[in-house]
């Protein structure tokens, strides 16, 4: 079973910067694939950002251009670097991993954007 802990949301200013991390409880390298997504007061949850264990990168049309998503395996760490934050983008962010066909879940950070 993988665990995941996400860290660093918070309230920013519109246009201005976060960046995510979610530490994960195996190495990240093995994880098939891992992502980001987001959850909106009454929304489903959606699709931020996703990196394959190949290194391939997906984003929305929401985001594209303004996060990016990478990992350092050394430190089992996944991050999402946000800039240009919109108040749109504010949500609960949530990690995810894929392995052996299971979805696993972090507990969620807030990042709220003030406009």
């Amino acid at each position: 079973q993988v665990q995941l802990v996400e860290s660093g949301g918070g309230l920013v200013e519109a246009g201005g910067s976060l960046t995510l991390s979610c530490a994960a409880s195996e190495t990240i390298f093995s994880i098939a694939a891992m992502g980001w997504y987001r959850q909106a007061p009454g929304k489903q949850r959606d699709l931020v950002a996703t990196l394959t264990r190949g290194g391939t990168t997906t984003y929305p049309d929401s985001v594209k251009g303004r996060f990016t998503i990478s990992r350092d395996n050394t430190k089992n760490t996944l991050y999402l670097q946000m800039n240009s934050l919109k108040p749109e983008d504010s949500a609960v962010y949530y990690c995810n991993a894929v392995q052996w066909g299971q979805n696993y879940w972090g507990q969620g950070t807030q990042v709220t954007v003030s406009s």
